[in-house]
């Protein structure tokens, strides 16, 4: 073998292995393509819902629909009041209890495999993704706040959760039984649904000054304001897997920590414990360097502990396993025990739906 041919090989051999990594890392791709189905069955649920609403607001004429119990998953504080009442009483709430099935589903996505709710099912982080990706093509980037700023906006979403968690906290089984039969809590999906249908001024500006800042500054909405997003981050804390660096593969490039939407120090980092990771795989996905960051459990006792390499990693595609069992197991199993559907009598829907601006909160 010649001096130039003992050179080329390894370059080819190492070209080959990046060209083999990059064919087989889709994580990316199989992420948009559950954010996508994601969103799609929202929009289909949205549509029913709607048609649903309108039925009884129609005085019964027209189209009749089922109503759609995954449209639930709406009202996140409505599930948080009856997951405190599934555990206090033991008992499954009568009313949206597929809220609390879905918040269930959720926080164990969290618990399970860190905040992966908010970056691969979520349609507002999906929106707040795509309005990122729309400013990084119109001005070239997305603005990066200074970390005297990005911190203390970092601990909004937190205080909002404590004041959700606080209120609720204070409320007995009893009290969150009571609210929920109140024509408000019967249905707080349809006001829920009102509030877009009727707009206030304020809320639409608050609304648009959103969608800007999310153009401006990548996913500024679940960074900075997401009370769900910060709860999902708590518990993400005492998920068993995380991105994992392996120093030794590591070619100190910093394109992990670039390619970050939550702009966390992949690079100096050997394991992610932050709550602002949501398992996206994005730094995974751009890593040229083959073994070096690792989506895992920690390694092994014996010659796994010996050698950083070998990791119980979990592929993009046992990802998507683990998503799927959680949410459709989580369903199947509250419609095998019938407690999926909110049983409300339809002439109580009749009286309350076409007035539903009238049901005004219990507390005001």
């Amino acid at each position: 073998m010649t001096p130039q041919t003992a050179t080329v090989v390894p370059q080819v051999k190492a070209h080959k292995r990046l060209i083999r990594r990059a064919a087989l890392d889709n994580s990316q791709r199989l992420r948009h393509i559950v954010q996508l189905a994601f969103v799609l069955l929202n929009a289909w649920l949205g549509i029913q819902f709607y048609l649903w609403v309108r039925f009884f607001e129609r005085g019964g004429i027209g189209l009749q629909v089922p109503r759609p119990a995954g449209a639930e998953g709406w009202l996140p504080i409505a599930g948080l009041m009856n997951f405190k009442y599934f555990v206090l009483t033991g008992h499954v709430p009568a009313i949206h209890p597929a809220a609390m099935f879905l918040f269930m589903a959720f926080l164990a996505m969290s618990l399970f495999a860190k905040k992966s709710f908010c970056s691969w099912l979520c349609p507002v982080g999906t929106f707040s993704e795509a309005l990122a990706g729309i400013g990084k093509k119109v001005f070239g980037r997305n603005l990066q706040l200074p970390r005297w700023a990005d911190l203390p906006l970092r601990g909004l979403k937190y205080l909002l959760l404590g004041f959700f968690v606080l209120i609720i906290g204070s409320m007995s089984a009893a009290a969150i039984a009571e609210f929920m039969h109140t024509p408000y809590g019967l249905i707080a999906d349809v006001k829920m649904l009102n509030f877009f249908r009727q707009m206030s001024q304020t809320a639409a500006i608050v609304l648009a000054a959103l969608f800007l800042l999310s153009i401006l500054v990548e996913n500024f909405w679940c960074r900075y304001l997401c009370p769900y997003g910060a709860l999902m981050g708590l518990a993400s804390l005492l998920s068993p897997l995380k991105i994992r660096r392996n120093p030794q593969a590591c070619i100190d490039c910093a394109k992990c920590a670039h390619a970050c939407p939550a702009a966390l120090p992949v690079d100096k980092l050997v394991k992610i414990r932050s709550v602002e990771c949501t398992a996206c795989m994005a730094c995974i996905a751009s890593c040229p360097a083959e073994g070096a960051l690792r989506f895992s459990l920690a390694p092994g006792r014996g010659a796994a502990a010996m050698q950083p390499r070998i990791r119980r990693a979990v592929t993009p595609l046992a990802m998507v396993g683990i998503l799927a069992v959680l949410f459709l197991g989580t369903v199947l199993v509250a419609r095998a025990t019938n407690h999926w559907q909110t049983n409300v009598p339809r002439a109580i829907y009749q009286e309350l739906v076409p007035n539903a601006d009238q049901a005004t909160h219990p507390g005001y």
